[in-house]
């Protein structure tokens, strides 16, 4: 209790003043019976009534200097409780200043920041001002239960009471009026104090709140952009150590396809977390949080990185690619010089070559040695029987390919090497590239001066095209290259008979009436070619297969043994193999005669 309440301070403070005011009254009467109770007692002498007197006069002045220190006392307490409630005014004008400044703190820190130091450092200020309130709490509290006692018993002021100044200085103000005043001034103060109080702790608990959301979002989002910054950083430390296309070695292009396609990968989910980066920065808009100008150009920063980066590595692997398909081990480009001025070697959209004469400007589909060639065959035409001049024309054919130097079990295992195993496959023309190459690569390791691998790479491409493609659609199956090739690859004849039979057989080394029409179909495609079909039956082959399978009593199935005695018959439709292994083997033949015309002795080949 700071000091008593109002009524009993009024009560006191008028019970002094009525006993100042009759010490006051009687002053004069008191001082003229002090002064004359001398001469009263003298006048009495010895008796009784002098001793009464004196007696009473005694009590008269202990009574009167009681009075007077009872009024010194009661005055005295008043004055003691005007100044704690003077105190009391003060301590309340002090806290609403402390807690206005901390108001102003506080309103100083907003808006929330744009990125996690700011945040941090709001936090920092936010916590440190809630410690200031928790050790300031029990003071204002303290206060304001004092401040609520001691207006508990104030007469509460009617609306047409005058309001004074909070603390009235004026000096014609009689202490009732200054005591009111005093009253008044403590519980405006008391409100003030009160509502900023608990306004303070309510926007502090908001701004708290508002701030650890914030940092949580920002934290995430900052989070993200560093991982993402990490992953870009290490892809663009790859990409530094790129070289110049150009500079890099043919047998290396691969290599540095593979190393960018993989990058390619690695960078991919990176546009995941751009897009989640981007996200989580537009789930601060509802929130009212602008990002600060570094969190903002680091996210720029990121997107445009992340952009670049992709964009260079695309760039790159087209680069790569097309390097390698101009230049690589399966382009077309190093057959460039199988032809010489004026001739140039170009490519078709479907990577079909062409010959451009810049001489005539005209083009062709066909190698000009191939034209050379099919027109040195027309001096075969004279050859009388149809299965020898075929067998000669192919033979000059196999011969110009150089494909008498490939052995059967060779271009075997040169298919095996390519996983050319399924024969319905369609090849493209850089796929029948490169097995050619890997074939005629092992012929020139053989045979360095009879094999030009660009030469003879690009003329037996033409012949495999002039044979199974000749609309140039940039596709052969896989079957009709391996039969056009072993048929004029060199070996036993029955072995190459086993070797053509295995391409069509099922997995039980069996074939059937369906498999075999598919094999004597892409193997008469060679003479057709040539314009000599219609001495083997011509494109129908129906009566081959009939009369194989009669060989067989008509069984389901053929095996390799029994197409081998139905070859040795030398069908019409096959018969031109035969014959072109008899014409190869005469080729070498000495027969001792002599020529009538050039006198030769002995003859060598054909008579």
């Amino acid at each position: 209790m700071i000091g008593l309440n109002f009524s009993l301070h009024e009560f006191l403070r008028r019970f002094e003043q009525d006993i100042q005011a009759e010490i006051d009254a009687h002053n004069d009467i008191y001082k003229s019976a002090d002064g004359n109770k001398s001469k009263m007692v003298k006048a009495l002498g010895n008796s009784e009534e002098a001793v009464f007197l004196q007696h009473r006069l005694d009590d008269m002045n202990q009574r009167w200097s009681d009075l007077k220190a009872k009024s010194a006392n009661i005055r005295a307490h008043l004055e003691a409780s005007a100044e704690r409630w003077s105190r009391l005014l003060g301590l309340l004008e002090e806290l609403w200043r402390w807690i206005c400044m901390k108001d102003e703190e506080l309103a100083k820190q907003m808006p929330v920041g744009g990125d996690v130091p700011t945040l941090l450092q709001q936090q920092n200020h936010c916590t440190a001002l809630c410690s200031e309130l928790k050790e300031r709490e029990h003071i204002v509290i303290s206060t304001l239960d004092q401040a609520r006692m001691f207006l508990a018993d104030q007469p509460i002021e009617g609306p047409g009471e005058p309001r004074k100044n909070l603390q009235p200085k004026t000096a014609d103000l009689t202490p009732e009026e200054k005591a009111r005043g005093l009253a008044r001034a403590i519980r405006k103060q008391t409100g003030e104090v009160r509502e900023r109080w608990e306004r303070l702790k309510g926007h502090i608990g908001g701004w708290q709140t508002e701030v650890e959301q914030a940092l949580e979002r920002l934290q995430d989002l900052q989070s993200s952009m560093d991982q993402l910054d990490l992953h870009l950083t290490r892809a663009e430390e790859t990409k530094a150590t790129w070289q110049p296309v150009g500079d890099l070695l043919i047998d290396s292009l691969q290599d540095h396809i593979d190393k960018t396609s993989a990058l390619r990968e690695e960078i991919t989910p990176l546009r995941q977390d751009v897009r989640v980066v981007n996200e989580l920065a537009a789930e601060l808009t509802p929130l009212d949080i602008q990002l600060s100008s570094t969190a903002s150009r680091q996210l720029d920063q990121l997107n445009m990185r992340c952009k670049i980066l992709q964009v260079a590595v695309e760039d790159r692997l087209k680069l790569l690619q097309e390097a390698h398909r101009d230049f690589g081990p399966s382009s077309q480009h190093f057959l460039s010089t199988s032809v010489q001025l004026p001739w140039q070697r170009a490519v078709s959209q479907n990577k079909v070559p062409y010959y451009i004469n810049h001489q005539t400007q005209t083009t062709c589909w066909d190698h000009p040695k191939m034209t050379e060639l099919y027109q040195s065959l027309a001096d075969l035409n004279n050859v009388r029987f149809s299965a020898y001049r075929t067998a000669m024309k192919i033979r000059r054919l196999q011969k110009a390919l150089c494909l008498d130097l490939l052995d059967l079990s060779v271009a075997q295992n040169t298919f095996e090497q390519h996983k050319l195993t399924n024969n319905s496959h369609l090849l493209s023309v850089p796929d029948v590239i490169n097995c050619l190459t890997s074939i005629y690569d092992g012929l020139e390791q053989e045979h360095k001066d009879l094999v030009n691998v660009p030469l003879c790479v690009d003329m037996c491409l033409n012949w495999l095209l002039n044979v199974y493609d000749t609309g140039r659609s940039g596709k052969i199956r896989v079957l009709s290259m391996k039969i056009g090739l072993l048929s004029l690859s060199k070996g036993h004849l029955e072995e190459k008979y086993k070797y053509l039979f295995s391409q069509v057989a099922s997995a039980g080394d069996t074939c059937d009436q369906r498999q075999l029409s598919l094999l004597l179909h892409e193997a008469i495609q060679i003479p057709r070619q040539l314009g000599e079909v219609a001495a083997f039956g011509g494109s129908n082959i129906e009566p081959s297969v009939r009369s194989c399978f009669q060989h067989v009593n008509n069984k389901v199935e053929l095996e390799p043994q029994q197409f081998v005695d139905w070859m040795r018959l030398e069908p019409q439709s096959m018969v031109w193999l035969p014959v072109l292994h008899r014409v190869a083997a005469a080729e070498t033949a000495k027969h001792q005669a002599k020529c009538n015309i050039c006198k030769e002795c002995p003859i060598v080949g054909f008579r």
